[in-house]
């Protein structure tokens, strides 16, 4: 990155601090209408006693650190280059954090993620999806034409594609290519990526014919391998370095500086690192990029429970950072009691929020919320079953501090959220462009 885009990165996300608070974001203090985001985190306000309002989604500040360090280390005791799926979180704060903690650049799925990253400088953006649209190829093309110092990499997994993207950008008059790597399908029945290796040279090929686009390696996805496990992840992995090889071989990659070879999403990063740990010496360079996201905030739900690092727990173990507070406000039979927070406000499509601790109204006394269950979730309202059949001990008022699955259906719903200290202090406000 030039001096000079540097600087624009840095000022624009200065900006984000210059936002003004209002009826847009939900939980912050009414009281705090108004003022900038900056200013509201100058204040160091209290989660609990300063007017927060429920539902309000708060990030651990110091669990959110110690998971940004613990994969800043892995990658590199590994000798992986990492590139973090922005699509978790869609924060440009903690893209940035990410890259400071040794990220190679962020990965992110859609154009509009793009344009995001783009509007607060990043300069390496790699594209885990194939791109198609003539209208987001025509702002590509300018992007890179624009910036020699912007790094763009994209998947393609068809001829079709291929040749929809070379008709869209050289309609548009691209003076750069746009770098790409094949896309290898984790099966039958995966999602996207080709099937075989003889359709892989195909798409190959059809790169080739182009004066638009640059094949710069391979990639692929383990976390849609049929019925995944520790082999077959491994052996797709295989697969994916076998086909650099052969491409290598082939002369695909000539004249390379960087040869780009990735996989991995949150759930097997280990075995990915097993096997690019063997990747034979190639032509150039080898780029073996890392795309894990979910680990930002990690959770209490799936993801605890697929992390690697419960394979490898000499490696470390991720901390889940998120904590969702709601207030009871209702106890209409024994047994039952009802919150504020819903679809609305939690992640529900893996696993229903976890009821961790109960914070009294009356003192303000936190504890375990021994015996409380979320059971479902309406639009606004969450369905709490209490064990002992009356619920003595959760009342009308109670703040419940619930633990919350899937890290990228939990930050799409909140547009700004407050990073809290383990004593309950704001420290900054995470700003989401979804």
């Amino acid at each position: 990155m030039t001096a000079e885009h540097a600087e624009i990165a840095v000022e624009r996300l200065k900006r984000l601090d210059d936002e003004r608070v209002d009826f847009r974001f939900k939980g912050l203090p009414p009281q705090a209408d108004g003022l900038t985001v900056g200013e509201l985190a100058a204040r160091r306000l209290n989660l609990f006693t300063d007017g927060f309002t429920t539902p309000v989604l708060a990030l651990s500040a110091e669990r959110l650190e110690h998971n940004l360090a613990l994969m800043e280390t892995y990658a590199a005791r590994h000798g992986l280059a990492f590139a973090p799926h922005g699509k978790t979180s869609m924060a440009p704060r903690l893209f940035q954090r990410q890259i400071e903690h040794g990220a190679w650049g962020i990965t992110l799925a859609v154009p509009h993620q793009v344009r995001v990253a783009r509007h607060f400088g990043f300069e390496r953006i790699f594209l885990a999806n194939e791109l198609v649209d003539p209208a987001a190829l025509r702002w590509l093309a300018g992007e890179l034409d624009a910036s020699d110092d912007f790094r763009f990499v994209c998947y393609v997994d068809s001829v079709a594609g291929v040749r929809r993207m070379d008709a869209a950008l050289t309609e548009a008059g691209a003076r750069r290519r746009v770098d790409v790597v094949v896309e290898l399908g984790a099966g039958d029945g995966a999602r996207t990526g080709v099937r075989t290796e003889a359709e892989c040279a195909a798409v190959a090929d059809a790169v080739a014919a182009t004066s638009t686009l640059r094949l710069v390696g391979v990639a692929g996805y383990e976390g849609e391998v049929p019925e995944a496990d520790g082999e077959r992840v491994r052996a797709f992995v295989r697969r994916l370095v076998a086909l650099a090889v052969e491409f290598d071989a082939a002369g695909r990659f000539a004249g390379l500086d960087e040869i780009v070879v990735s996989a991995g999403g949150s759930a097997w990063f280990d075995a990915v690192a097993d096997v690019f740990a063997r990747v034979p010496e190639l032509s150039g360079p080898v780029l073996k990029l890392l795309r894990s996201g979910a680990y930002v905030s990690h959770d209490d739900g799936r993801y605890r429970r697929v992390t690697p690092f419960n394979r490898v727990p000499e490696e470390g173990a991720l901390r889940p950072a998120f904590r969702l507070w709601a207030q009871v406000v209702s106890r209409p039979e024994p047994g039952r009691a009802f919150t504020n927070a819903g679809k609305r406000d939690a992640a529900y499509d893996l696993d229903l929020p976890e009821a961790q601790v109960v914070r009294e109204w009356r003192s303000g006394s936190v504890r375990a919320a021994d015996g409380v269950t979320v059971t479902g979730l309406s639009d606004q309202h969450g369905w709490l079953r209490l064990a002992d059949g009356t619920g003595a001990g959760v009342e009308v008022g109670d703040w419940v501090g619930m633990g919350l699955s899937h890290p990228c259906t939990s930050f799409d719903k909140w547009q700004l959220i407050p990073v809290v200290e383990d004593d309950g202090t704001v420290v900054e406000y995470v700003r989401t462009f979804f």
